[in-house]
């Protein structure tokens, strides 16, 4: 089994220490980039699970939508991540996810 690489962020001022609207931009910045290099891996699983899935009828699946909620929830809460900001934006992220997965189950099967 392949490692995944670590996911690099560029250096930036702390948020606590940042002074300036530059210093708060340039710390987005870098997680964003960051942020995309890790959606892009996920993607990749969402390829593989359209590989792996016997029929497109596995594709959606409301108990793992569940699952996956409730765990972004917890750790959220245990890095001080609002539940207001992670619950929409990872159920936006899930269903775009279905919505790929399906495409690509489609693409290859038929």
């Amino acid at each position: 089994m392949s490692k995944s690489a670590p996911v690099a962020v560029d250096s930036r001022v702390d948020p606590a220490d940042c002074q300036s609207m530059a210093e708060v931009r340039q710390g987005v910045d870098a997680l964003d980039r960051a942020l995309v290099t890790l959606l892009a891996e996920r993607q990749r699983y969402m390829d593989a699970a359209a590989r792996i899935k016997p029929n497109r009828d596995a594709v959606f699946d409301q108990a793992r939508i569940d699952d996956v909620v409730a765990k972004v929830l917890v750790t959220a809460e245990t890095k001080g991540l609002s539940p207001d900001i992670a619950e929409p934006v990872w159920r936006l992220l899930i269903d775009r996810c279905i919505a790929h997965e399906f495409a690509t189950w489609d693409q290859t099967r038929g």
